[in-house]
């Protein structure tokens, strides 16, 4: 097809027109979600990306997910969303998790990501805490294992309202799993909490590591978590966030 300059600037237009009117960002973020290693709703919980028009999306399921840490795969995404209880990871994959934060990709861990890869050290450190799965000494003191309780009423309060992530967040409830006796590290910038005595006091918050942005949110068991409004905003602007390099 044969155009003049002018003719290429409205056939832009009109395509940039047509993407904003069907609901599309004309930049989406490029994300990747990573499942494996826990059972999971799988149509409500994707639909919290199909419903985004702010984002496009694909998911990989272990054990063939850390294949798409390496660079040449990651060059079609933007940022790394974790929903996955994953505990096998070998040297090479570390490695390119790694290369990627230092890339300035974006990581969201959501809910039982917590929980993921015991046995490495540096993970809990890259999202800024850890669900134990069992009892363990580290540093000399010994900590129990963190505790789950399904099916809670979870009221939650905006712990930075200056925070990208939960702007326009006021404090909401929300029926979830509660997490209780797990790990945050020092450091992070809280998000959110609750005073619900099966859960632990911080649920959401963001850090960074290296040049990457990092938001964990312990929130999101079930549909009836991710239908709840305030989660999808939180989820939808966690996204955002992290996208953009510090």
């Amino acid at each position: 097809m044969k155009t003049n300059r002018w003719g290429t600037v409205w056939l832009l237009a009109g395509l940039l027109a047509a993407a904003l009117a069907a609901g599309a960002a004309p930049n989406p973020v490029r994300v990747l979600v990573i499942t494996g290693g826990h059972g999971f709703e799988k149509e409500p919980f994707f639909k919290l990306f199909e419903n985004n028009k702010s984002i496009t999306w694909k998911t990989a399921a272990h054990p063939a997910a850390h294949a798409l840490l390496k660079a040449e795969a990651a060059r079609d995404y933007d940022v790394l969303v974790l929903y996955d209880m994953w505990q096998k990871i070998t040297d090479e994959a570390k490695a390119d998790f790694l290369a990627r934060l230092k890339e300035g990709k974006g990581l969201v861990a959501l809910h039982h990501s917590l929980a993921s890869y015991q046995d490495w050290p540096e993970y809990a450190e890259i999202i800024g805490g850890k669900y134990h799965l069992k009892k363990s000494v580290e540093g000399g003191r010994e900590r129990p294992a963190s505790t789950y309780k399904h099916d809670v009423d979870l009221k939650i309060a905006v712990a930075n309202n200056g925070h990208p992530i939960i702007q326009g967040l006021k404090d909401f409830e929300i029926h979830d799993e509660a997490y209780g006796g797990f790990e945050v590290r020092e450091g992070v910038t809280p998000l959110l909490t609750t005073d619900h005595p099966e859960s632990s006091k911080t649920v959401a918050w963001a850090k960074t590591h290296g040049p990457a942005r990092v938001a964990t949110i312990q929130l999101g068991h079930d549909h009836k978590a991710y239908e709840n409004p305030h989660f999808q905003k939180l989820l939808a602007q966690a996204i955002q966030w992290v996208a953009d390099k510090p």
